[in-house]
């Protein structure tokens, strides 16, 4: 018995051994513990949150090394989903793999490889169909939807200092409603030029400085409407009253792509079926995530005439919102696309790209506008595209942001820019009155729906789906 019992001891202490001695086990290391090990063989400095590399492990780290610290740093991290980028001499940055984010000299090559492919305007012209029905297919909207009764809701006018501003909501689909608030000029009867304002992606816990609550976009929608324009302020899919329909992470789908590409177009739609509104003279312009908007919607929809998208037009950076590039439409055909080519299917319309220095657009003077220029040339219309580079600002819609669109929408929309001028000769925006939230709502505090409006993302993606088919 004794011998049995010493045996079965003698197995199992024998396969301890042999297990631990299995290279998965010895060459198993904590990435924080390698990454150590690398700054001191190399000499390098990397930089990292902790929360990044925590019980993170990596397999045969050693055996990946190599003799350049760049080539070492790719074996180990790019199995693990992670990128690095040399922020200084012998300092690397490391972070999460962005799939919406690629290097800047690799946006640059792109667009070189692209501008070959159309060498003459009938190829770029070829180039846009393909790439818009590649789109709408993409985008989930191929077939268009039949267009259904708008049936607005109007809450009453409020007058303002030069400009009056009415909350709508419009049924872009039946039984879903998308809200904004319409400006229009105090004075005249039209026909006015009208402007699409989507807004973009600034969150904050005041919901006076969320979405389209927010100062800068009233500042920008009022004078406008000063000078002459009727202006329509809608929220994205996943914010404002839309949160009375759906999920706030709903809005962090491709799904919220679709629907905020159908409900520009139905914005479209809603202005140019106002008496007063000239349907010849249809601008757009927003920021970050409604810049995104301002391009797609431009690249696909002949009927916007003039086009300002703000520090969002970049070669290399595909938007960090599903609702941006949640769904594939960059992938559109063998050589792909990126945000400057879409941005380039506005051409010959009239566009004005705004960029800052602190963000994806801080080239855009050095590598998107030469390209976009190149295509505008196509057409005999490089002057029709600008580019206004703030270098020493960053992600917003900020007051020299507007000034500049400003000028721009009055050149090319018509509009009277000396409305909006106070005795210097300088552009006011002080008249200009900021309302709470509460006083932009189409469905008040208590949020009271229509009976027929639809709960829940899955019964809008069914009367989507319906409208379709028939």
């Amino acid at each position: 018995m004794k011998i049995r019992v010493l045996i079965l001891f003698l197995l199992v202490l024998y396969s301890g051994i042999i297990s631990a001695q299995l290279p998965a086990d010895v060459y198993r290391k904590p990435l924080k513990e390698v990454l150590t090990d690398i700054e001191k063989r190399y000499h390098v400095k990397l930089q990292y949150s902790e929360s990044l590399v925590k019980d993170v492990m990596v397999m045969y780290p050693t055996w990946r090394y190599r003799m350049d610290t760049e080539a070492t740093l790719t074996n180990i991290l790019l199995p693990l989903d992670m990128i690095f980028e040399k922020t200084g001499e012998n300092v690397y940055l490391i972070s999460k793999y962005a799939y919406h984010v690629r290097p800047v000299e690799e946006g640059k090559k792109h667009l070189e490889k692209l501008l070959a492919s159309y060498p003459d305007l009938k190829t770029w012209e070829a180039r846009k169909a393909e790439l818009r029905k590649c789109f709408l297919e993409q985008l989930g909207l191929n077939p268009l939807p039949e267009k259904t009764q708008l049936d607005p809701v109007y809450t009453p006018i409020r007058k303002f200092d030069g400009y009056s501003v009415q909350n709508v909501g419009i049924q872009t689909i039946p039984g879903f409603y998308l809200c904004g608030s319409l400006y229009r000029p105090a004075k005249g009867k039209g026909h006015f030029p009208a402007v699409l304002s989507p807004h973009g992606h600034f969150n904050s816990n005041d919901l006076n400085e969320n979405g389209r609550y927010r100062p800068d976009q009233q500042y920008r929608c009022a004078m406008l409407a000063k000078m002459g324009a009727v202006v329509f302020s809608y929220e994205m899919f996943g914010y404002g009253e839309s949160l009375l329909q759906i999920d706030k992470a709903d809005h962090k789908t491709g799904f919220a792509s679709t629907m905020q590409t159908l409900n520009s177009m139905r914005v479209i739609d809603f202005l140019t079926s106002l008496p007063y509104v000239d349907p010849k003279r249809i601008g757009c312009t927003g920021e970050s995530g409604g810049g995104t908007q301002t391009f797609l919607i431009t690249a696909l929809d002949d009927r916007i005439t003039v086009s300002v998208p703000v520090v969002m037009v970049s070669s290399y950076f595909f938007g960090g919102c599903a609702c941006e590039s949640g769904l594939p439409i960059h992938s559109c055909t063998d050589l792909g696309t990126n945000n400057a080519e879409i941005a380039a299917m506005a051409s010959p319309r009239p566009m004005l790209v705004i960029s800052d220095g602190d963000d994806w657009t801080a080239n855009v003077p050095v590598i998107e506008f030469p390209y976009l220029k190149k295509v505008y040339e196509l057409y005999g219309k490089s002057d029709n595209v600008e580019n206004v580079h703030l270098a020493n600002e960053g992600h917003d819609y900020g007051v020299s942001k507007r000034m500049a669109m400003y000028d721009f929408m009055a050149r090319h929309l018509g509009l009277n820019i000396n409305a909006v001028k106070d005795k210097n000769g300088k552009i006011d925006e002080s008249k200009v009155t900021i309302e709470n939230h509460e006083a932009q709502l189409v469905f008040g505090k208590d949020g009271k729906l229509p009976s027929t409006a639809k709960k829940g993302v899955e019964a809008i993606r069914k009367e989507l789906k319906s409208l379709q088919e028939q």
